[in-house]
């Protein structure tokens, strides 16, 4: 009986932790920046509006996280049309992220350029991501050339820390996971990180995962 019931404890345990990932992709995020940037303020201050449960997933906050939530959501959302890929540099990555959907490419611009002044500002964002907290306690040591494209953006991020290299390029893998599988990948990285923690793998001497699982918070 005590077996059964710790058997029966632990899939309850399970299905919770399922239902509350894909409780976050339930949000009504289908609007536009500009509606979301009006919010911003209201969720992060008082914890409410459609942006405050998945909000409430990272492992920092801002003023802006809500509106960047939702950038990240239109993207997940929107996997199945956009077109990524990553050179592994000696020193770190090359990446192109496009779409040939107007909407989309635009999102695409929009993220990066907030992921990019994220990093260069040291305000994490971040759901639970291996990977993440080594970029932005790095920061310092990246150098980062960021291209807006037609269809999106072009970024290259180097550096001559080898630990922060293969942060880069594990962080890259995260998020093609995400373009390819869209929100399979980001609910197995979710569940994934909180099993294992909200801030396992993290720490300025921390190494990242030689593969990390796809989360959210995306710098490309």
């Amino acid at each position: 009986m005590k077996r059964s019931r710790k058997i029966a404890l632990g899939l309850a345990a399970s299905l919770g932790v399922a239902m509350a990932v894909a409780a976050v992709f339930a949000q009504p995020f289908g609007m536009g920046p500009g509606m979301m940037h009006g919010m911003d303020h209201g969720a992060a201050a008082g914890g409410h509006g459609p942006m405050a449960g998945a909000t409430a997933m990272l492992t920092k906050q801002d003023a802006g996280s809500s509106a960047d939530m939702g950038l990240v959501h239109d993207l997940v959302m929107n996997h199945n049309k956009i077109k990524r890929t990553v050179t592994n540099l000696p020193d770190g990555i090359k990446t192109v992220t496009e779409s040939d959907d107007p909407q989309v490419a635009q999102t695409i611009k929009a993220h990066v350029t907030s992921m990019s002044q994220r990093l260069k500002d040291g305000r994490e964002f971040n759901i639970f991501s291996a990977t993440l907290p080594v970029l932005f306690e790095n920061r310092d040591k990246i150098k980062s050339v960021v291209e807006a494209t037609e269809k999106g953006s072009v970024v290259t991020r180097t550096s001559t820390d080898a630990k922060v290299v293969a942060a880069l390029q594990g962080h890259a893998a995260e998020v093609t996971e995400l373009a390819q599988e869209g929100p399979v990948a980001m609910m197995r990285g979710m569940m994934s990180r909180m099993a294992m923690g909200p801030r396992a793998g993290t720490g300025p001497d921390s190494a990242p995962e030689s593969r990390a699982p796809a989360a959210s918070g995306q710098i490309h």
